[in-house]
């Protein structure tokens, strides 16, 4: 197992560790916190049937846990763009082809317990570098209740392109809010 970032437990405070999500222990934490999560944000908006399988998702690139104090309190994925994907499609017109592919920042979330740690910045940092990695500009939709994402996302620098309605099911039309990374600072490459 690859380790991401660890925090030193010598000086007494608490040992954060990212890592790269492995296993159905691992989904099973996941789906344990997002119902956390859904309960106090109400995010994700429609509940699962199958909360690890929603996690799961479908062109998944990768994912990653934090872990605090050994307990996976956050996650992370990154998707290839799918039907719905309002961000990458607003991204890529923009963009243009001479731009490349986007990457869909996805299942982002932090047990209401475990925040004000940074762990949503560094799950997103984790995600960037690995979109940026693979040659891919990273992109995400967040539904315009999220406030708090939203917030999150300004703070790390990420461009608002456009607002856009999907209608999700029969009476349950969503604002989502589509975003994209700011453009990588060129001292940052490798």
């Amino acid at each position: 197992m690859r380790r991401d970032r660890a925090a030193d437990a010598a000086d007494g405070h608490p040992v954060l560790r990212l890592r790269e999500r492995s296993g159905q222990r691992d989904l099973e934490a996941c789906a344990g916190v997002l119902a956390g999560v859904h309960k106090a944000d109400g995010y994700p908006v429609i509940w699962p049937d199958r909360p690890a399988e929603w996690l799961v998702g479908t062109g998944g690139l990768g994912a990653w846990v934090a872990e605090l104090d050994g307990r996976v309190v956050g996650h992370v994925g990154l998707a290839r763009p799918g039907a719905g994907d309002e961000a990458a499609a607003v991204w890529s017109e923009r963009a243009g082809p001479e731009a490349g592919a986007a990457g869909v920042v996805s299942r982002l979330f932090v047990a209401p317990d475990a925040r004000g740690h940074g762990i949503g910045a560094l799950l997103m940092g984790r995600v960037v570098r690995e979109a940026r990695a693979r040659g891919l500009h990273p992109v995400l939709d967040v539904v315009s209740s999220d406030t708090a994402a939203a917030a999150l996302y300004a703070r790390l620098g990420w461009q608002l392109l456009a607002v856009a309605e999907q209608q999700w099911r029969p009476g349950l039309r969503v604002a989502l809010h589509c975003y994209a990374a700011p453009p990588e600072d060129p001292r940052q490459q490798h």
